[in-house]
């Protein structure tokens, strides 16, 4: 088949394709067609296998053309980016611009136009190059037994006791908590486990319990705090009833021989090396954390190309989508509210174009290096996605074989952490000793940090964008618990805190048996 290919127009990151596919060659292509379906036609009033051409023709023509032209743009579409030798920023747009309808019954030749943006030329900066300070914290024997009193408070055992609840006691509850007369969302438990001391409520909660028996119910009055992070209670005086079920003293004994064989550990040492391990891969990823911040604010300065403008548009849109919904929910940041729409498209845009410009100099050095996503990488990863939904892994699995742009977006974040690997490695990086504090410390964030996001990579094949931009500069703190979900002690492995938590102080966790206490009442 003939297709002829004219490039109509070039300008700036723009192209368009004018695709002609002569009349006689869209004939020829259904003829051969027809006679492929001959043999297996099977139509009243003639032998199996001998329907004549003309009818079959007459019958099911303009079916099979369409076919044959749908056939015809999609070579048509991938002759001429071949020919052309560009690499596409986008899926083009395509416009017909024959009579379409003459073009099935065969009166005319097929003409459409393929309009598309490329992908800009540009020359990243040297791995070698680059020069970044990342900060980096020793493990210190301090850590260690602060660590080690924190998994002695989680699992410490509490027996019955009689007489009233003191500091440091269990108190088992029922609560029920109202505000202006009026029970709200999340304020009542059943069996919630509260330690007195160990602020994990509201303010003025667990001291009330002071004195407290069983069979007695205590009115408990607290006050929300102004920055709580359910905005419907913040501020707000609640009134909470609290039926007391038992009070149980803590038992005597801390961190030793007999505490670390009872939480599963050969013995004392053993656990001290496990605790050592973890903070070690903590401290190591908060570090790495902040080099890949400053590493992306040093790439983003390093290049000034132009940008493809729908792959841009695209960014914006998730972008502007997110911060609508959080309009809607009343969610947007105390920073953003402020502003008007014009403000905030303005201020959003530019984290769109950093997260596309960052998205396709990560992807060209990751190219030009040879970075590659392994199939047991991309299957740790497709794993990984089916455990969040139990029970229904299998459909997980079967979504990503068969949605090409849903696995796309799973290789995305793993080609671009290795990305970032392979520059840290070969990049001027200077250690700076640092306190604890100063690691965990949440340091002013460059506008745009967050989420990856397919738009950026899908172009370039498995292509990174920035995994530190999202459109919010700050993190919104999340409502916090009356009586926090447990930890069981089967279950806690010696866990480090989380990079977000680790600067925070540690607090002793109880068991809560409703998930609605997870919704509202914990102190900030």
């Amino acid at each position: 088949m003939t297709i002829q290919i004219v490039e109509k127009s070039g300008e700036g990151l723009s192209r368009v394709y004018g695709v002609t596919v002569p009349m006689a060659d869209l004939q020829q292509k259904l003829n051969a067609k027809i006679t492929e379906l001959q043999p297996q036609m099977n139509l009243k009033g003639f032998r199996p296998g001998k329907v004549p051409a003309a009818h079959v023709k007459r019958m099911y023509g303009k079916s099979l053309m369409g076919e044959i032209i749908e056939q015809t743009v999609s070579e048509g579409q991938t002759q001429a980016l071949t020919e052309s030798k560009i690499r596409p920023a986008g899926n083009p747009d395509i416009k017909v611009e024959s009579d379409i309808e003459q073009v099935l019954a065969g009166a005319s030749d097929l003409a459409f136009e393929l309009a598309v943006e490329v992908m800009p030329d540009f020359e990243p900066i040297s791995v070698e190059a680059v020069e970044l300070t990342r900060p980096v914290y020793m493990i210190a024997e301090a850590d260690i037994t602060s660590q080690l009193d924190e998994i002695a408070a989680q699992n410490r055992t509490y027996n019955d006791k009689d007489g009233a609840a003191e500091d440091g006691d269990m108190v088992v509850a029922d609560f029920l908590g109202r505000i202006d007369e009026v029970a709200f969302e999340g304020g009542a438990a059943e069996d919630a486990e509260i330690i007195i001391g160990s602020n994990r409520f509201i303010p003025g909660f667990e001291e009330q319990l002071i004195g407290a028996k069983v069979g007695e119910t205590v009115t408990v009055n607290v006050t929300f705090p102004e920055a709580y992070g359910a905005a419907e209670l913040a501020g707000k005086a609640a009134v909470f009833d609290v039926t007391v079920k038992a009070v149980r003293a803590p038992e005597a004994g801390g961190a030793d021989e007999s505490f670390a064989t009872r939480i599963g550990f050969e013995n004392l040492d053993k656990l001290k090396d496990a605790i050592r391990n973890q903070l070690a891969q903590q401290y190591a990823g908060a570090s790495r954390y902040k080099a890949k911040r400053a590493l992306l604010d040093v790439l983003d300065a390093a290049h000034d190309f132009p940008l493809p403008p729908r792959m841009v548009a695209g960014e914006f849109d998730v972008i502007w989508r997110q911060v609508e919904a959080e309009k809607e929910s009343g969610d947007l940041s105390p920073e953003d509210a402020g502003k008007s729409d014009e403000q905030l498209r303005a201020e959003y845009l530019k984290i769109a174009e950093r997260r596309v410009r960052l998205g396709l100099v990560l992807a060209e050095i990751g190219q030009r290096h040879n970075v590659q996503v392994t199939d047991q990488e991309m299957n740790g990863a497709l794993a990984a996605e089916a455990r969040r939904y139990p029970g229904q892994e299998k459909e997980i699995y079967e979504f990503f074989r068969r949605n090409a742009q849903a696995a796309a977006q799973l290789r995305a974040p793993i080609y671009e952490e290795k990305v970032v690997d392979l520059i840290l490695a070969r990049a001027k990086v200077t250690n700076l000793p640092v306190s604890k504090e100063a690691l965990f410390a949440e340091d002013e964030m460059p506008e745009g940090y967050g989420e990856p996001l397919a738009e950026t990579m899908e172009p370039v094949d498995a292509a990174p964008v920035d995994t530190e931009a999202k459109p919010k500069a700050k993190a919104k703190t999340k409502a916090k618990a009356v009586g926090d979900v447990p930890v069981e002690p089967a279950e806690l492995q010696v866990d480090a805190p989380s990079m977000e938590e680790a600067a925070k102080p540690k607090k002793p966790r109880a068991k809560a048996k409703k998930a609605e206490v997870s919704e509202t009442g914990e102190s900030e």
